[in-house]
């Protein structure tokens, strides 16, 4: 049901509820005193219900941004905690990649050097000498 619907209907209840005093006090069989002694024991209580009223929707209110914040800190908590494995994770494949370019950058350099060793060993004089043998 709408605010809009709620509303309307909690004043047309507010307003019988006026008109139905008026028409008690009108058609009272009682004293004026006694009536308007009665009236205000009634405007007590009503005014009581409402602070009561009142009172526990507060309550309620805290109870529900309580758990809100209980759940807030829940996912916050959960938020953090994968944030953290995904950053060990992060760490652990730069470092298996610094590892593996270290690897590779060493057997790159073997080659490298076996290349060379075996260029020289080719293009020495000694090495055409005994080509030609």
């Amino acid at each position: 049901m709408s605010e809009e619907k709620q509303s309307s209907g909690f004043s047309w209840f507010l307003a019988g509820l006026g008109l139905g005093a008026l028409i008690g006090v009108l058609y009272a069989p009682k004293a004026g005193k006694e009536t308007r002694e009665e009236l205000l024991s009634s405007a007590r209580e009503g005014t009581e219900f409402l602070k009561q009223k009142s009172r526990d929707a507060v309550d309620q209110v805290g109870d529900l941004v309580d758990r809100g914040k209980t759940q807030v800190n829940e996912y916050v908590g959960r938020g953090k905690e994968y944030v953290e494995r995904g950053r060990a994770q992060w760490d652990e494949f730069v470092n298996q990649g610094k590892q593996f370019v270290g690897d590779q950058s060493g057997r790159v350099s073997a080659a490298v050097e076996a290349g060379r060793q075996a260029y020289q060993s080719s293009s020495s004089p000694s090495a055409n000498n005994q080509e030609s043998v």
